[in-house]
């Protein structure tokens, strides 16, 4: 009985004890849910406060890192560094190795392609281009430099579009020289989407030129429209800055001889599309009796390496042109032609015979497979060096044949023999003489050879039927 009642006390206390554990239990729970709920969500009061907080903070951390920005932005303007455009530590490699334009930056070289560098682009790490000086006469006062749009140097004056710069070691006025000088802005311009320019800048030895000649000028016009030359005249000392820049300083050196033909193919139709010339069936003309049309063209100049008489060359070169059924002379003078006049001459001549000189460069505008002669004074053959051979190179470049040329034996003797730069100046204005045997056989070759070509020419038009009818340019 005892037993029983000690039992019955033993579970009554053990199950007070779970009891008070279970509720101790339960309290803490709730307790615990209540803060949770309490930190979860917290009074209006209380959240503007750690709002406001974090605001706070974050408005600190905006400024701070606006802060470093500018400061990393002034500090990238002032560590621009402007290097002199013309470096004369590579002044004896200027036109055959290393040029002293722009020394620090390499070309980007394709093959078959004239060399070139393109601002921005990976190379110059997205970095545009600018100058700084407008000096005339000494290139090592302009000077260059790279730097990224966001941060160009101070008072920096940005110039907006495609901006052409081209470096000549010689001139862009004369034509043979200025047609070597931006015949490559032609060629990349026809490889990337026939893109035109807003501008150009012109360099020779850093030295900075506000014009080109108006026959290079005006050629490009024809193909890239209104010809705009930058004069940097915002100030001497401002830095200008290029959108998108496009530079030249080998000329034609690493181009292809494909290439070059395209690029003078192009010149040649947007030259003649400009001055309203349609050359269409031109090659195939015949006059009444069948026989092909051939035209000569005496090519003249005055002073300088022009003709001593120039009356007994035409007579020669006419009684050559006479003795042939359908040969035609034109006698004209350069000087006296409009550049559209002289587009309209060489396009209807198929033999040009003329001096050396720079009225030679209109041969540009000649159908290929054309003619061409060439006269020179005494001296040249000597002195002249490779240059003697510029418009030979230029006849191969652009698709017509060079039938050699002449010179001049008989003439003044260079007082200093030994100095060859001294007797090239003494020769190099010198006047051509004649010989008329020579002239006679000459002219008579030349013109029985392109007889020859256009009859063969006609009878395959004939056979094959064929229409040749003008196409659009390129570009």
């Amino acid at each position: 009985m005892k037993m029983e009642h000690h039992l019955k006390s033993c579970t009554r206390n053990k199950n007070k004890l779970l009891t008070i554990k279970f509720i101790t239990i339960s309290f803490f729970t709730l307790f615990l849910v209540v803060i949770l709920f309490h930190i979860q969500y917290s009074s209006p009061f209380d959240f503007s406060l750690s709002a406001r907080s974090q605001t706070r903070r974050a408005s600190l951390f905006q400024e701070n890192y606006s802060n470093v920005i500018e400061m990393m932005t002034a500090k990238l303007k002032h560590s621009v560094t402007f290097l002199p455009l013309q470096d004369f530590r590579f002044r004896e490699t200027a036109t055959t190795g290393h040029t002293w334009f722009m020394s620090s930056l390499n070309d980007t070289r394709e093959e078959n392609e004239a060399e070139y560098m393109y601002f921005p682009s990976k190379a110059s790490k997205g970095r545009l281009l600018c100058f700084k000086g407008r000096d005339m006469k000494d290139g090592t006062k302009n000077s260059y430099a790279l730097a990224w749009r966001e941060s160009l140097p101070d008072s920096a004056i940005l110039l907006e579009g495609l901006t052409f710069v081209s470096y000549t070691y010689y001139d862009h006025t004369n034509l043979w020289h200025g047609l070597c000088a931006v015949a490559p802005f032609v060629r990349w311009s026809m490889k990337n989407e026939c893109l035109k320019p807003e501008r150009w800048v012109l360099f020779h030895w850093g030295e900075l030129r506000l014009r080109m000649g108006s026959w290079i000028q005006q050629l490009m016009q024809t193909n890239f429209g209104e010809v705009k030359v930058e004069g940097f005249d915002r100030g001497d000392n401002v830095p200008y800055c290029f959108e998108r820049a496009v530079v030249m300083r080998h000329e034609m050196s690493q181009m292809g001889k494909e290439n070059k033909l395209k690029t003078f193919e192009l010149l040649r139709c947007k030259a003649r599309s400009y001055c309203g010339i349609n050359p269409a069936g031109k090659g195939r003309e015949i006059n009444e009796r069948g026989f092909p049309i051939i035209r000569l063209t005496l090519l003249m100049r005055r002073g300088s390496r022009s003709f001593k008489n120039a009356t007994v060359v035409t007579d020669i070169f006419s009684k050559e042109c006479a003795r042939v059924e359908g040969c035609i002379l034109h006698v004209v003078q350069s000087d006296d032609l409009s550049f559209c006049d002289q587009v309209k001459v060489l396009t209807n001549t198929d033999i040009v015979a003329s001096p050396c000189g720079a009225q030679l460069t209109n041969m540009l505008f000649m159908d290929r497979e054309s003619s061409v002669m060439e006269f020179y004074p005494k001296g040249w053959l000597e002195y002249a060096g490779s240059g003697q051979y510029a418009y030979h190179w230029m006849a191969n470049q652009s698709g017509m044949k060079h039938q050699g040329a002449w010179w001049d034996p008989i003439g003044e003797e260079c007082p200093s023999p030994q100095d060859q730069w001294q007797c090239f100046s003494f020769h190099k204005d010198g006047m051509v003489g004649h010989n008329e045997t020579y002239f006679a056989e000459w002219a008579r070759r030349v013109i029985d050879q392109v007889r020859l070509m256009k009859q063969e020419q006609a009878s395959a038009d004939q056979a094959n039927k064929q229409q040749h009818d003008s196409k659009g340019c390129v570009c």
